[in-house]
């Protein structure tokens, strides 16, 4: 369990570090990451990260289409911890 932890840590640093670089990207006119290595990050566990640098760096806040899509891919982790938690498959200390 404690391997799933820094799993998770580890992803969501690659995705707040990911999302700050595609903003200095951004910024200096650059070859951008596409939207759907964010979406993937966030899908395989990086949407705690993703978000926090959404919010840090104010990036694809107002872009509405992605954001659609990247809460619905909160919605659907959250919808499977609740399930997973209530089955009693995962215990939470």
């Amino acid at each position: 369990m404690l391997l799933l932890y820094f799993y998770f840590l580890a992803i969501s640093f690659l995705s707040f570090f990911i999302m700050g670089y595609d903003k200095y990207l951004a910024r200096n006119k650059k070859r951008r990451i596409s939207e759907n290595t964010f979406l993937f990050l966030g899908f395989i566990g990086g949407s705690l990260g993703a978000g926090i640098g959404m919010w840090v760096f104010k990036h694809k806040t107002s872009k509405r289409s992605f954001l659609w899509k990247f809460l619905g891919i909160v919605f659907f982790q959250l919808l499977v911890v609740l399930a997973l938690y209530f089955t009693d498959s995962i215990c939470v200390y």
